[in-house]
């Protein structure tokens, strides 16, 4: 009995070392900017910074200001920054997130202050704030990691009003040694600014900072993925770094966290060693696991092969409240095998290059309602996939700019859904297919 509380004494010490909020000095501006004064306001953003300040506050980061720091003028967002560099000092982690306004002029970003009113491109320089000076902050304060988050690229506000040169999204930046740097979209391209309340970057990458065990690139990747299947491919976020040295976690690995059991739990029971300790090796035992994964609608190669497992098991293990380990196990396999059969399902399929697609529905797998869809595709690959199952609905829109796969619980959710994901590139768009997966609602 003495050794069982000794060994969970020591657990909790192990745990409490990795937790970040002890482990590291942790700082982060959070800025979000809607009410612009002299071109359109924003929606989100001020819901956005919101978000995230609450979300780094809860993991550990100290909020330059206490809180998210809405609607700051040039000389606010001046000494905003300048304070996030002096506060930064001696600091483990500096992180910097925007959402608002930002353009890109001459190859350099700017973040727009809620009063900007250049009416020519040197006026940018007084009346903007260069992303640069941020990152200049950041390597002055000598801070071992850095991370710059830019949820600003929308539309040019002053494309009619004097700053024509302006390209439409962000310039790509090198990232500083030990920087990281996310973009809500591929630089020169327009992020969605959403249409519930939050930015469909922010929304993933809230939600996704939360996870236990996930490292920086993976959080960045996991988040880039979320926004491209909430956007149906219409937004794809980008990531740009320097060699980054040991690695960083938002939330520790939850094998860590699990120390944190009480002590009387402890003391009725010692740890028993379990199938989940040691890992898949029968290759014809792994391939049922991808298989699994794939049914349940986890795609275990995206975005590839050894990445997109750990991805696609660390989700399972999230919808189904276990540890976040991404680690292929005998006791992940005996949970998909003891998972009930999705039917019946349905899919659309399309290639944006051949602009051909395919749909199906009333199929016992999704793999069969997949390869019946690729079938009415020709000799087209259609790489681009929904698929969904039960009571699901899927829809597909099209203009001759953008398109559009959306799955809602309605057929007529679905086709409103995917209009509106489409139409945000200022198109008209029509529905070409549309379906739910027992084969109603054609």
């Amino acid at each position: 009995m003495g050794r069982l509380v000794i060994g969970w004494a020591l657990a909790v010490l192990a745990a409490l070392w990795q937790s970040p909020a002890l482990a590291e000095k942790r700082v982060a501006l959070v800025i979000g900017n809607s009410g612009y004064q002299n071109v359109s306001r924003l929606d989100n953003p001020k819901n956005d910074a919101a978000l995230m300040a609450e979300t780094l506050a809860g993991i550990g980061f100290t909020l330059v200001g206490g809180h998210a720091q809405l609607d700051l003028d040039k000389p606010g967002l001046d000494a905003a920054v300048q304070s996030f560099g002096r506060q930064s000092q001696g600091a483990d982690v500096a992180l910097f997130y925007y959402a608002g306004h930002g353009v890109q002029i001459s190859g350099a970003n700017y973040l727009v202050p809620v009063n900007a009113n250049p009416t020519r491109e040197a006026d940018v320089d007084f009346q903007m704030v260069d992303v640069n000076v941020v990152l200049r902050q950041m390597q002055g304060a000598g801070t071992r990691l850095k991370i710059v988050i830019l949820d600003a690229c929308r539309n040019n506000p002053f494309g009619v009003r004097g700053l024509r040169a302006a390209e439409g999204g962000l310039a790509q930046m090198r990232a500083p040694d030990g920087t990281l740097i996310s973009y809500a979209t591929q630089p020169g391209s327009v992020a969605l600014d959403g249409g519930d309340g939050h930015s469909p970057y922010t929304r993933a990458l809230a939600a996704t900072v939360r996870l236990a065990g996930l490292d920086l690139f993976q959080t960045f990747n996991q988040v880039g993925l979320a926004v491209m299947r909430a956007t149906a491919g219409a937004q794809q976020p980008w990531v740009s770094s320097s060699p980054i040295d040991g690695t960083f976690y938002f939330v520790a690995p939850a094998v860590a966290q699990a120390a944190t059991a009480s002590t009387q739990e402890a003391r009725l029971s010692a740890p028993r060693p379990g199938p989940e300790r040691g890992p898949l090796t029968d290759a014809v035992a792994l391939r049922e696991l991808r298989d699994r994964l794939y049914e349940l609608n986890f795609d275990p190669d995206v975005p590839n092969a050894s990445a997109g497992l750990r991805q696609a098991i660390s989700k399972f293990q999230q919808r189904a409240s276990l540890p976040q380990t991404g680690e292929a196990t005998e006791d992940v396999l005996a949970r998909l095998r003891s998972a009930d059969d999705l039917k019946p399902w349905g899919a659309i399929v399309y290639d944006p290059d051949k602009e051909k697609w395919g749909i199906s529905w009333n199929h016992a797998s999704r793999k069969a309602a997949v390869a019946d869809a690729r079938a009415k595709c020709g000799a087209a690959k259609c790489p681009m996939e929904l698929s969904f199952y039960g009571g699901r609905c899927g829809a597909f829109a099209v203009s001759p700019q953008a398109w559009s796969l959306v799955d809602r619980d309605k057929v007529e959710s679905a086709r409103e859904a995917a209009l509106g994901a489409c139409g945000k590139s200022g198109k008209a768009c029509r529905i070409v297919g549309a379906v739910c997966a027992d084969g109603s609602g054609r």
